[in-house]
């Protein structure tokens, strides 16, 4: 004897069925759209757990290290204006010594040599406010150290001290050129302040090329996270393409379905007819 199926209407086992599949491929649907709206594959961190994570920590140093990059960046101009104030010192101190040899010439007068001082004593005072100046409240030649932040970890290295205000140069702003002896002396110490200015024009470069480095360094760490996160995150538009329109044609024929199963226990009514 053939099995009869059985014809109820109290429950609908198919139509249950067909809710159960149309809706998971409802929220497949929705997550694909919701990864190529948004443009990365991680909607949510269920989705990738251990990449979520990963990811929260490349995003976290990125950041770090672009405000690392911001200070090492006004670090380099805070150096590269010292220097620049250093070259107006050399360019003083190097007619102030021409001024103290011209003081020397036995044919020049006490009034004539009164002249260069006058001339000398105004390049001290010019080399002395210089000594004064700051770059956004922060002294640009002082004995305090300057140490800037160079990674994301808080690591910092300390700018090399050009201190315009020190003794040697003091010394050699303060001299008198208006007599022969006075004038030999103040070449003396204008030779020794242009040798240490030689010197911390040179730190100073040194400073300028040590932080351009780690720029370089933190850009090219920048762009490896930044492409590492990429890979994490970013959606595959092509590949979620494909699925998106995968789940759509499973919704529209779960939709078929679940009409075509909801439809089916009417056929026992013709039994009641």
């Amino acid at each position: 004897m053939e099995g009869v199926s059985s014809m109820v209407i109290n429950t609908n086992i198919a139509a249950q069925s067909s809710a159960r599949q149309l809706s998971a491929s409802s929220a497949l649907l929705n997550k694909s759209l919701a990864r190529l709206s948004s443009g990365s594959k991680i909607v949510s961190p269920e989705d990738d757990v251990a990449g979520s994570a990963v990811s929260m920590r490349f995003s976290a140093q990125i950041n770090r290290i672009t405000a690392a990059s911001s200070n090492v960046d006004n670090a380099t101009s805070f150096s590269q204006t010292q220097d620049g104030f250093l070259q107006k010192v050399g360019s003083a101190l190097d007619r102030m010594s021409e001024l103290s040899v011209l003081s020397q010439d036995v044919t020049k007068s006490n009034s004539d040599r009164a002249l260069y001082q006058k001339e000398f004593s105004t390049l001290g005072s010019y080399i002395t406010d210089l000594a004064t100046k700051d770059f956004n409240g922060v002294s640009l030649f002082s004995t305090a150290t300057n140490a800037v932040t160079t990674d994301s970890d808080g690591k910092t290295f300390n700018l090399a001290n050009a201190n315009i205000g020190a003794t040697v140069y003091s010394t050699a702003t303060s001299g008198d050129v208006s007599t022969t002896a006075g004038a030999v002396t103040a070449l003396t110490s204008v030779k020794a302040a242009i040798t240490q200015l030689a010197t911390d024009r040179a730190s100073v470069g040194a400073n300028v090329s040590r932080l351009k480095m780690y720029s370089n360094t933190l850009g090219v760490l920048s762009d490896n996270l930044t492409a590492a996160n990429s890979a994490i995150t970013d959606v595959d538009v092509a590949k979620e393409s494909t699925q998106f329109a995968k789940y759509n044609i499973l919704v529209q024929a779960g939709t078929a379905m679940l009409a075509q199963a909801n439809s089916s226990p009417q056929s026992v009514l013709r039994l009641l007819q």
